[in-house]
């Protein structure tokens, strides 16, 4: 790992992200450019230490990574191909939200402008920026990684996860889809008891302990897919069949709308069908994949 503390960093795009990545490098000693197609959002960070800088060109005029913190993929492009031969021979780290293959055409336009690519998935919300929990996921250039790992950890935890530029998006969005599906969880079931009027709060008391006791059965679920062997389960789909056809009867009941669960009766009544009742419920991921 290269003695980069004294090589100064560009970050592209000033949003909620942007803002608290270009304020964690300030604070961390690293002379920071930042840049943001509406004027303005720099005043703090310029008042706190940053360069702000009118126009792309200017921003990326000085030496080091360039990071981007834009809205999406073509947002990207909308930024960095005008000054695509200014970025030859530089390097870029992309922590713009994008989707794995969208991650790979860049990491492909990035070569054949001899750019260095790296590409990266938050996991934090702007506040975790520079403190322990956040992390940020990485793939594309290990040599880019490897130079400015000191100053990529100053921001969060910093894992790599190889050269193709799409796996760490990958790992984010699946991450996220675990968030998602538990957040949307939990919303299913605090709107079946609001109709017995237990609040939210209280339904949280239970639902935390719950969640948190049931994600010990990940790595076991784990094994059982990554064996392909589903015909010893310790719950086959043909046993939890019943229990979601109720959770299904008691939402509609309370005037819930199915929109949560009815997915997940759809997969294990498909299964069903097919004749696969017998099988654990971790057969899910074939019917999925």
């Amino acid at each position: 790992m290269s003695d980069t503390q004294h090589t100064p960093v560009t970050v592209l795009g000033l949003g909620a992200m942007g803002q608290a990545l270009a304020a964690t490098l300030v604070q961390g000693g690293r002379a920071t450019t930042v840049w943001n197609r509406t004027p303005g959002k720099d005043a703090a960070l310029v008042a706190a230490g940053a360069d702000g800088a009118a126009t792309v060109a200017d921003a990326i005029g000085q030496h080091g990574p360039i990071i981007a913190v834009l809205l999406d993929h073509a947002s990207v492009h909308a930024t960095l191909d005008p000054v695509a031969d200014q970025l030859s021979g530089r390097q870029v780290i992309n922590l713009t939200s994008t989707a794995p293959e969208e991650a790979r055409e860049l990491a492909t336009w990035a070569a054949a402008h001899d750019i260095d690519y790296l590409d990266g998935g938050i996991m934090a919300v702007p506040a975790m920026i520079g403190r322990p929990g956040a992390s940020i996921l990485y793939s594309g250039s290990a040599a880019l990684f490897d130079e400015h790992r000191e100053t990529l950890e100053l921001l969060a935890a910093a894992d790599y996860f190889g050269t193709d530029a799409g796996l760490a998006s990958m790992y984010d969005f699946a991450l996220l889809s675990n968030m998602y599906a538990m957040f949307t969880g939990f919303l299913h079931g605090a709107a079946m008891l609001r109709t017995s009027g237990v609040p939210a709060a209280t339904f949280a008391e239970r639902a935390v302990p719950w969640v948190t006791a049931m994600a010990q059965l990940i790595p076991e679920y784990a094994r059982v897919i990554d064996s392909g062997d589903y015909t010893a389960p310790f719950q086959p789909l043909d046993f939890h069949k019943p229990a979601v056809d109720a959770i299904v009867r008691a939402s509609r009941d309370a005037g819930v709308a199915l929109d949560i669960i009815a997915p997940i009766k759809n997969l294990l009544d498909r299964q069903i069908a097919d004749g696969h009742g017998r099988l654990a419920f971790e057969r899910t991921v074939e019917e999925l994949a």
